[in-house]
């Protein structure tokens, strides 16, 4: 039962993942912003551009939000890139004023499920908890594989029946992916 909500949510991503066409309502939202920082964080040197207080400015004023990918600095103009589940940022500054525009993409709730499912842009920790998931999962099913061969009765049809479905699940991929 530890695993049931863990097999769940899998099975459920597994499914939006492989039918993404069943949730079109389900649209991605852009909004754009615009706005400015202090000149001076930008204006100097390529090594020296203050990227920390850009990136917080980012936060603080707009709620922007996931990991910081990338924070490009090119003579003209800086960018900073966000992503998350299901959400993604871009900001380009203008090194010379400081004024930049924000574009903020969420995605909505089946594509937050669905990052999440493969754990991308999601951080150390959920990739944690990913891993300790298939864990469980494994351990659950060799636990299953390990009581049949204590049930003298049912073992050699539960063997057979294991080796059935893996032989089929090996089958299935050799027909059916190119």
């Amino acid at each position: 039962m530890a695993s049931f909500g863990i097999l769940f949510f899998f099975a459920v991503t597994g499914l939006t993942l492989n039918h993404a066409d069943w949730f079109f309502a389900d649209q991605a939202a852009t909004t754009r912003t615009k706005g400015a920082v202090s000149a001076d964080w930008v204006k100097t040197g390529v090594a020296s551009v203050a990227k920390l207080e850009v990136v917080e400015h980012l936060r603080r004023e707009h709620g922007v939000r996931g990991l910081l990918g990338e924070f490009r600095v090119e003579d003209e103009r800086c960018s900073a890139s966000f992503r998350g589940p299901g959400y993604a940022a871009e900001a380009l500054v203008d090194r010379a004023t400081g004024a930049y525009e924000l574009s903020v993409t969420r995605m909505g709730f089946v594509a937050v499920i669905n990052d999440l499912h493969k754990g991308r842009d999601s951080g150390a920790g959920w990739s944690l908890l990913v891993d300790l998931s298939a864990i469980l999962m494994i351990v659950v099913s060799v636990t299953g594989l390990v009581l049949i061969l204590f049930l003298r009765r049912h073992v050699v049809n539960g063997l057979l029946i294991a080796a059935a479905g893996t032989l089929a699940s090996w089958l299935a991929y050799l027909w059916l992916v190119p």
